[in-house]
């Protein structure tokens, strides 16, 4: 399910594992200012992408692919980043072992560590994908919490905070790839997991 990159996106973002802006397609600013590929990204930064425009970049071993109009605000120190809020829009991201990571957004809290997720962020909706790893989720609404791994997508939830008894609900596989997750380990100098690599299933 969803669109895989274009060829040319896919070379780029291949190439080396070199830290900061990997694609820059369209308009796309660092703290409302234009960037350009090879441009600086650290925890502290807000990046945001306009309409039709897409990045990738790594900080760290953290690297991320952020679709069209969306808007992610970084937190830590330097290229280690402890959290990040999603403040609208797509993000797809892959996290390097260690600290835990925390995932934010208007609904949504979730805490993982050395997965790949997928999320989109809604005014009063999450989708959250574990595409592989531990997360625990908790809804900002109501209180309720959900803690579980996945090997390969089983798992995408619905987080909602418009005040519905369930506010985690079970969601389908939408909009990002295999082959985008795969690109993005790359930059790091990585590989999904083996259980990942090996499910007969490819999205």
């Amino acid at each position: 399910m969803g669109a895989g990159l274009p060829l040319a996106l896919r070379l780029a973002l291949a190439q080396s594992p070199a830290q900061g802006m990997r694609t820059v397609r369209g308009d796309v600013r660092v703290n409302d200012k234009p960037v350009e590929t090879g441009g600086a990204v650290h925890a502290g930064d807000i990046v945001a992408t306009g309409e039709g425009a897409l990045a990738s970049f790594v900080v760290g071993q953290d690297a991320f692919l952020m679709r069209q109009s969306s808007r992610i605000e970084l937190m830590g120190r330097g290229v280690l980043l402890t959290a990040l809020q999603l403040v609208t829009g797509k993000l797809l991201g892959v996290f390097g072992a260690g600290g835990e990571r925390r995932l934010v957004t208007a609904t949504a809290t979730i805490g993982i560590r050395g997965t790949g997720a997928y999320m989109e962020a809604e005014p009063t909706r999450t989708y959250f994908c574990l595409c592989y790893g531990t997360a625990d989720v908790s809804a900002t609404a109501g209180g309720a919490r959900e803690s579980y791994g996945t090997r390969h997508h089983e798992s995408p939830r619905y987080i909602y905070g418009d005040g519905r008894r369930r506010s985690i609900v079970r969601a389908n596989v939408a909009n990002h790839t295999d082959s985008e997750l795969i690109l993005l380990e790359s930059l790091v100098g990585r590989t999904p997991p083996p259980t990942f690599m090996d499910s007969p299933f490819r999205y």
